[in-house]
């Protein structure tokens, strides 16, 4: 798909030269079609790494998507300029008064900390709260996909004895769900944490689906009944040598991490990492956009409402609704 974005962007020299179809703001503004809206909250310090993370897996779609990245107003980042946040990023303050398709809330380096002790908790708040009414469906990533289930359904995060760091194999709960569609009966996710989400405490809750679990980082996808969110505990968007740049920041923050479990080969970590989740990451982020964004927003987007549901026409009894 044309992802759109500013023609200035660091990221749009790298995804032209990895052949990913953008389409730069002049050569848009020319095409007659509504595009896909969709905010991205970046959370991540790293954000223009993440900034290109996203966007390469939101190129798998034919459909031109416009993205607004969004930054919180009461935390200044130390891992980015000020003028790159200025030329390219908005405030909730700047937007809450609009409609998007689809919004994506990333991950951040906080967990340790009660959600209520990060600085912009109540902006976070504000935001998903906002999301309600506001935004056709929102994914959320690790951190994001904690405070989400917190917020949302009182779901606490949990300390796990030691970090989470590797690529886990995993399998699909509802191989009909649409989300899922074209995943294999196992498939591999990155992931890189030290807190975790207890499978009773959301099985508790009957609002939300377990989509798909692993025997050692748990319930990984979840979503909620009517899919207008959806929460991703891993990193699918990781690029292959990601968990390899965080495991040497820690060592050389005298961390003495653990090697990243199912990631080197003969986990020498001199050796190249397996990218074993590429194709997944492709397929979840084309069939969010797909099913749960395209096929359900509505053109006008002020229809978007508190009520307001995926669309299920044209969807067989043999199929998953949602």
């Amino acid at each position: 798909m044309p992802i759109r974005i500013p023609d200035n962007l660091p990221a749009s020299t790298i995804l032209s030269n990895e052949n990913v179809f953008v389409i730069k703001e002049r050569m848009a503004f020319h095409q007659d079609i509504r595009p896909l809206k969709i905010a991205i909250l970046n959370l991540m310090p790293t954000k223009i790494v993440t900034e290109t993370q996203l966007l390469r897996l939101l190129s798998n779609s034919p459909l031109q998507v416009e993205v607004t990245f969004l930054h919180p107003e009461s935390y200044l980042s130390k891992h980015v300029t000020r003028s790159h946040l200025s030329e390219f990023y908005k405030v909730f303050n700047d937007v809450k008064n609009d409609k998007f398709d689809g919004l994506i809330i990333t991950g951040a380096p906080v967990e340790l900390l009660e959600f209520e002790l990060v600085e912009y908790w109540q902006e976070l708040c504000s935001i998903m709260e906002w999301s309600k009414s506001n935004v056709t469906t929102t994914l959320h990533i690790c951190w994001g996909a904690q405070a989400g289930l917190y917020y949302h359904y009182g779901i606490q995060k949990k300390l796990l004895p030691e970090k989470l760091s590797g690529v886990y194999k995993h399998h699909p709960c509802n191989k009909r769900a649409r989300l899922l569609r074209g995943f294999d009966d196992k498939f591999y996710i990155p992931h890189s944490r030290y807190t975790y989400n207890d499978i009773k405490d959301i099985e508790a809750v009957p609002d939300l689906d377990i989509m798909a679990m692993s025997e050692i980082a748990g319930a990984s996808i979840v979503a909620s009944k009517d899919r207008r969110r959806i929460f991703v505990s891993g990193h699918l968007e990781y690029d292959r040598e990601t968990l390899k740049l965080e495991y040497e920041r820690d060592v050389e923050k005298g961390l003495d991490p653990k090697i990243p479990q199912n990631y080197f080969p003969n986990d020498d970590p001199n050796e190249k990492p397996f990218h074993q989740w590429r194709s997944h990451a492709y397929l979840l982020y084309g069939n969010w956009l797909n099913y749960y964004v395209y096929q359900a927003t509505p053109y006008n987007l002020d229809e978007i409402d508190l009520s307001f549901k995926p669309d299920r026409k044209g969807v067989s009894e043999d199929e998953e609704l949602i």
